[in-house]
């Protein structure tokens, strides 16, 4: 993945998505957020909702 991102131009926009990331990657990104779950509805059942979730 680092030889890659070295090879993709200056100017291009890169987006990474995934859990548990490498050090180097942290390392070489220029942002970088972690989301922590704190409550979910379907914890309880509740089913994802048209036009709001999907």
């Amino acid at each position: 993945m680092l030889k890659l991102l070295e090879e993709i131009p200056e100017e291009t926009t890169v987006v990474l998505t995934g859990r548990r990331v490498p050090g180097e990657l942290v390392e070489r990104a220029d942002l970088l957020t972690e989301m922590k779950l704190v409550k979910y509805p379907f914890e309880k059942n509740v089913t994802a909702r048209e036009r709001v979730e999907y």
